[in-house]
């Protein structure tokens, strides 16, 4: 019996990791366990803890790793400590880590050290922030990597991985995007009494390299979501650093009847709701990733995204309310897109699975940089 712990701090981590903890919950041969710990503890962002219990995960460990406020940093090494002492109390055979968030350098960190496998989901992407950084060396620690495509897998051979230890398995999120048990847009509106027949979504996060323009950014952005009279599902950004110029901002719009404002969405109702919006705009991954695949616009405000997949349902703009308001009214013009399949065709747990059943447990825990081919000097 091959015991699994995945690391998920975030509700976005958690949609992506959700259908690999389900296939490998079903394993006769494997055994899941989930260490629960970032955001998902803070009431703030609506204790997103729960939705693993609603999915029917029950071997779940929380770990509070933060208050609001402490820096990335300190996260970091409180993670670290978290995850290596409940490693002391139970062994574990692989651990997995999604993305490029502090919870997956810790959990990689610590398996490295410890030489327990660590495998890396959706490693081998780009961005404009400090993330792509934590990202790249995630990858590093890793012995095994699920990415989402070609282009990831390349990527990492340029960092000196190995290729018989990348698999490419699309994005597991697309797995519940294209499922038939997605709920109804009607469901959805109603579950979070959501009063909008149109409406689009509003998601921006804090860039942790730009904290000296992120007031200004903030209020750049709402000042353009009031100016084009339209409906907005807002959501939360991530905690950090400079998220709380974000909400500062926000208060604003909070008695705005156009305006409804959310923590957290669970992720197939946030799905349902994106697949039927008039368009997303922010700074999210969720509008360079998700959002292609239902062919639904974007608009992509600064630098977070810079450099990742760019797509015609794409449209990348500064913060200045002009520049906002005149790529909304692009987006809203220029369809219908047509959807991408970049990230998989929705069968990337079957993929995953398919490695843990036979390749993956013969990878050493030692790693060896592999030079691509030159003519050494």
């Amino acid at each position: 019996m091959k015991k699994v712990l995945f690391i998920s701090g975030t509700r976005a981590d958690f949609g992506k990791l959700k259908p690999l903890i389900e296939k490998v919950r079903t394993e006769p041969n494997l055994q899941y366990s989930v260490f629960a710990t970032g955001m998902h503890l803070l009431s703030k962002y609506g204790s997103t803890i729960n939705e693993l219990y609603k999915s029917g995960f029950s071997n779940v460990f929380q770990y509070m790793n933060q208050v609001e406020g402490e820096d990335m940093e300190v996260i970091l090494a409180n993670t670290i400590t978290g995850v290596s002492r409940y490693l002391h109390e139970n062994s574990v055979d692989l651990i997995v880590v999604h993305g490029d968030r502090v919870e997956a350098l810790a959990g990689a960190t610590v398996g490295a050290l410890r030489n327990v496998l660590v495998a890396h989901v959706e490693g081998g992407e780009v961005s404009g922030t400090v993330d792509e950084l934590m990202r790249h060396a995630i990858s590093k620690l890793s012995h095994f990597h699920f990415v989402a495509s070609d282009v990831a897998r390349k990527r990492l051979i340029q960092l000196g991985e190995d290729s018989e230890s990348i698999a490419v398995i699309g994005s597991p999120d697309v797995d519940v995007m294209l499922s038939a048990n997605l709920p109804t847009v009607s469901e959805s509106l109603a579950r979070y009494e959501i009063p909008f027949e149109t409406y689009a979504i509003a998601i921006l996060h804090p860039v942790t390299t730009e904290l000296a323009s992120q007031r200004r950014h903030a209020n750049q952005f709402v000042d353009a979501l009031e100016r084009t009279g339209h409906q907005y599902i807002v959501i939360y950004p991530n905690n950090d650093q400079g998220s709380g110029f974000i909400f500062e901002a926000y208060q604003r719009i909070e008695a705005n009847p156009r305006f409804r404002m959310f923590p957290s969405l669970r992720f197939e109702h946030f799905l349902t709701l994106l697949k039927n919006s008039s368009y997303i705009i922010g700074n999210s991954s969720a509008g360079i990733h998700e959002a292609p695949i239902y062919g639904v616009p974007t608009v992509n405000i600064g630098n977070r995204q810079h450099n990742r997949f760019h797509h015609h349902s794409i449209f990348n703009t500064e913060f200045t309310v002009e520049a906002i308001t005149e790529s909304i009214n692009q987006a809203v013009s220029s369809g219908p897109f047509e959807v991408t399949h970049r990230y998989g065709d929705g069968k990337s747990a079957e993929l995953f699975i398919e490695v843990l059943r036979r390749d993956l447990w013969k990878r050493p825990s030692q790693k060896h940089f592999k030079d691509l081919e030159f003519t050494h000097a």
